[in-house]
């Protein structure tokens, strides 16, 4: 299953293609399956600098661009642009892959300007995707984040954060590390179509629980909200989190920069149409009348009453649920380079 099949014209490109009718009868069952294809990804540096106020880390690391997971909402779907690709069925179906993010990273903490500080890992794409199984770069890159005793905040959509539980661990044990697991929905048909190679909700909420009882900070990133799809659900999302050990909660409310608009749309046309007019009523209530907001400040946030009371709905449920317990400062004390002498 995946999340889009549209390929949709890249932004930067001059020819667009349509699909059409060619008579001869073809149908949806012949057409081929459509494979990932991995590309390395020749990166010179790993570290990726934040100039958005909104964002709250100065750096990002992401050991693949694009994303299996295939999210119909991911915000991230426009960068594969860059690339050359389109933003939708290209995005969850070209990965490129950093082989050299280890080494690019140790490259980064060697050298002398580096300010020890938290680096969030996820930024963009995500760091479990299912290509993860096969390279693990993920976790030589947490390899690196220990050796340097270098804090990082990991954010994800795949239960797969458990296989390395013990690095995890390791780190949390000197307070260098803090993990989030995004649920988006508990409904098992909604999850299958809007993110359809994430893990279930009943294994992100096991690794939760593994997690918590390993010691490793973890919290639960509540989102997107789409407004009249999964809102009515943020309670029994907190509550179950909660109960699985998750301490601190995060939310956002649904996006749609460049060509995420159309693939999202799209998207609620052809799984739930009845709802899609309500849907986008909404979006639009929270977007000042339009699709879409880019403003630092409100693009994260939304604006307006129903926005402002998704907002105070979570406040008031972390605190019945004890999820306002506030994440600890990662140390940046224990910064290390390998034969330096402490």
């Amino acid at each position: 299953m995946r999340g889009t099949i549209s390929e949709i014209t890249n932004r930067f490109e001059s020819t667009s293609y349509a699909s059409f009718d060619d008579e001869w009868g073809t149908i949806a069952e012949e057409l081929p399956v459509i494979q990932t294809q991995f590309y390395t990804d020749n990166a010179k540096s790993i570290l990726f600098k934040n100039n958005s106020p909104d964002v709250g880390m100065d750096y990002s690391i992401n050991v693949y661009r694009g994303c299996e997971h295939g999210c119909a909402y991911c915000r991230a779907r426009p960068y594969h642009e860059y690339l050359g690709f389109n933003a939708g069925i290209d995005f969850e179906s070209k990965i490129m892959v950093k082989h050299d993010a280890p080494r690019l990273l140790r490259k980064a903490f060697d050298d002398p300007k580096w300010i020890p500080q938290s680096i969030m890992m996820s930024g963009n794409t995500d760091c479990y995707q299912p290509a993860e199984r096969k390279y693990k770069l993920t976790r030589q890159v947490l390899e690196v984040f220990l050796e340097y005793r270098n804090p990082v905040s990991m954010l994800t959509k795949n239960a797969l954060i458990m296989r390395d539980i013990d690095i995890l661990k390791e780190m949390a044990s000197m307070n260098l590390v803090s993990t989030l697991i995004s649920v988006t929905s508990l409904d098992p048909e909604l999850r299958r179509t809007l993110e359809p190679r994430t893990s279930t909700a009943k294994m992100k909420l096991k690794a939760m629980e593994g997690l918590a009882k390993a010691g490793v900070p973890i919290g639960v990133m509540v989102g997107p909200i789409i407004p009249g799809l999964n809102d009515n659900e943020v309670p029994n999302i907190l509550k179950q989190a909660s109960d699985a050990g998750a301490t601190f909660v995060t939310h956002t409310i649904l996006r749609l920069p460049l060509a995420v608009e159309p693939i999202f749309i799209n998207w609620l046309e052809t799984h739930v149409p009845e709802k899609a007019n309500r849907v986008m009523t909404r979006v639009r209530m929270i977007r000042d009348g339009r699709n879409n907001d880019s403003k630092f400040g409100t693009r994260m946030t939304g604006t307006g009453g129903y926005a402002h009371f998704m907002h105070t709905l979570i406040r008031s449920l972390s605190s019945k649920y004890n999820l306002r317990q506030p994440r600890m400062g990662l140390r940046t004390d224990l910064f290390r380079r390998p034969g330096e002498l402490f």
